[in-house]
């Protein structure tokens, strides 16, 4: 019994440094091609928030079978539900290992439902997968590179248009800056209350994103009047929005080590639960700990293999600048919000991605390399194969050696 709470542990550290090493390209990659903060002070600053936002405001109850994949009234075997999980866990960080290791943004959520289908089919056949949940994930793969490509190609447009293609840019940026940074800080801190404190009213979190705005607005505005450090005005407007797409990208990060902690340890709770306690229903308590341990392997994979993907999404899809990258993060903020509010299917991996690639279309299609994209949109299409797959090898190893 102790060597399987080891085992688990193990594993789930595992899965939550694929996290780190492979999605904290969400949060930094967009200010290390732009060239905000380097390399290092990005894997550094994540690290820190992303621990910061699995402890602190990580999901205290999760799912032991998560996001209604599989049907858990049809599993009555707790051998079923810890190995079962163990499995999904293995194999969405193995899956993650290969990605990152060829610089593939894939998605975490998506890798770890692959592992749960697979267990799943194995044990019971068709019927206990929700395959109209299923399509509901798969319909992801395409809403939400498509929105987030229009929506960035929108606001870099819109910049272009107030800013950068007019007579007097440095000029312009004092008189619009401020507003795309108001409406910045709007969706983030709606999607705070929201996603990161978990808040339900939509009245308390616009009231919320108001109050980030206000204060940003009017701190840009007073910063921008009296600073100017480029003789060149195009790099004076890129140096206003330099310091915001780190402020951003640092939410982001806060944000995700909240969120997506619970991809690896709500398996790991639903093990530990199990093992303590039996089959006792399908919501858990996360014990404090456990957050922190998912933060720590959050936290090591991206100082030490996060900027493989960081590199992809950053700088070989297109050429990034301060306001390129900025309206990438705008853009991802708010389809992920006004998404998540409609109940659509979004990624997050897939919607930075669609954001970066409709940035890019704005200066034309020669701007983007095609060839990288290719190969993202081809991990994106087998994560979901490849984590069964592997999930139900590893199923049927464990069955078969305890």
């Amino acid at each position: 019994m102790e060597l399987l709470v080891v085992l688990t542990l193990v594993i789930g550290f595992f899965m939550a440094w694929g996290i780190g090493a492979n999605d904290t390209a969400n949060s930094m990659s967009t200010a290390v091609g732009a060239k905000a903060i380097t390399p290092l002070q990005a894997v550094f600053i994540a690290a820190i928030l992303e621990f910061t936002g699995s402890y602190f405001f990580g999901k205290h109850v999760t799912e032991t079978v998560r996001k209604g994949i599989i049907n858990p009234m049809v599993i009555n075997n707790v051998d079923v539900v810890i190995y079962g999980s163990l499995s999904a866990l293995l194999a969405a960080g193995v899956w993650l290992l290969i990605a990152s290791y060829y610089g593939l943004p894939v998605s975490t959520t998506h890798s770890i439902i692959g592992g749960i289908v697979g267990y799943g089919l194995l044990y019971a056949g068709p019927k206990i997968v929700n395959w109209t949940k299923l399509t509901y994930v798969v319909l992801s793969w395409i809403i939400s590179p498509i929105l987030g490509g229009l929506v960035g190609f929108a606001v870099f447009w819109l910049i272009r248009l107030s800013i950068l293609n007019t007579k007097k840019p440095y000029e312009n940026a004092k008189k619009w800056a401020p507003i795309w940074i108001g409406l910045a800080f709007f969706i983030v801190g709606m999607t705070f209350y929201i996603k990161t404190v978990h808040g339900k009213d939509l009245v308390k979190a616009a009231l919320v994103g108001l109050g980030f705005a206000l204060v940003a607005f009017l701190a840009s505005k007073i910063w921008v009047h009296f600073r100017r450090d480029a003789a060149d005005e195009y790099q004076a407007v890129e140096n206003i929005f330099k310091s915001v797409q780190v402020i951003t990208s640092c939410y982001v990060a806060l944000a995700h080590g909240a969120n997506d902690v619970a991809n690896a340890i709500g398996p790991v709770a639903a093990v530990y639960s199990a093992i303590k306690g039996g089959l006792q229903g399908f919501m858990v308590p996360v014990p404090k700990w456990i957050l922190a341990y998912g933060g720590i392997g959050i936290a090591i994979g991206v100082t030490t293999y996060g900027y493989r993907v960081m590199k992809t999404v950053g700088t070989r899809i297109t050429e990034l600048t301060n306001t390129r990258g900025f309206s990438i993060d705008f853009s991802a903020a708010t389809v992920v919000l006004v998404a998540s509010r409609m109940g659509l299917p979004i990624s997050t991996t897939h919607t930075v991605v669609g954001a970066v690639v409709g940035v890019g279309l704005a200066r034309g299609l020669s701007a983007i390399n095609k060839g990288v994209l290719r190969d993202i949109v081809v991990s994106w299409f087998v994560t979901i194969p490849v984590a069964a797959v592997l999930a139900a090898v590893f199923f049927k190893i464990f069955m078969y050696i305890f």
